[in-house]
């Protein structure tokens, strides 16, 4: 069973930045393509951003793209959510995830592994 926990959300003022990190245990973390989530209190989990296995592909949302990058760097099994230029409306749980058969999905139905979620908070 492959375990992530995230880290490094909080409270910023908008238009400031953030940095997600996600660890990776229980399993070959550079066989998985990695992503990111987002879900704010009563709506549905929204596709964020994602990252292949070898980290050369990268897919995002339009509503990120300009603004958030993700990376990760398979020798310390860790994947990041770097966070620029935020606004209240991205205030939400960012939750990592894992997928065993697909590089940079967009939907949730297609990831494996989730960890808990990280709280992000952007005031006006």
């Amino acid at each position: 069973q492959v375990q992530l926990v995230e880290s490094g959300g909080g409270l910023v003022q908008a238009g400031g930045s953030l940095r997600l990190s996600c660890a990776a245990s229980g399993g070959t973390f550079s066989s998985y393509g990695m992503g990111w989530f987002r879900q704010a209190p009563g709506k549905e989990r929204e596709f964020v951003a994602a990252i292949n296995l070898s980290g050369g592909i990268t897919n995002y949302a339009d509503f990120v793209k300009g603004r958030f990058t993700i990376s990760r760097d398979n020798d310390k099994n860790m994947v990041y959510l770097q966070m620029n230029s935020l606004k209240p409306e991205d205030t939400a749980a960012y939750y990592c995830a894992g997928s065993v058969r697909y590089s940079t999905s967009t939907y949730r139905g297609l990831y494996d592994y989730w960890g808990q979620g990280t709280q992000v908070t952007v005031s006006s």
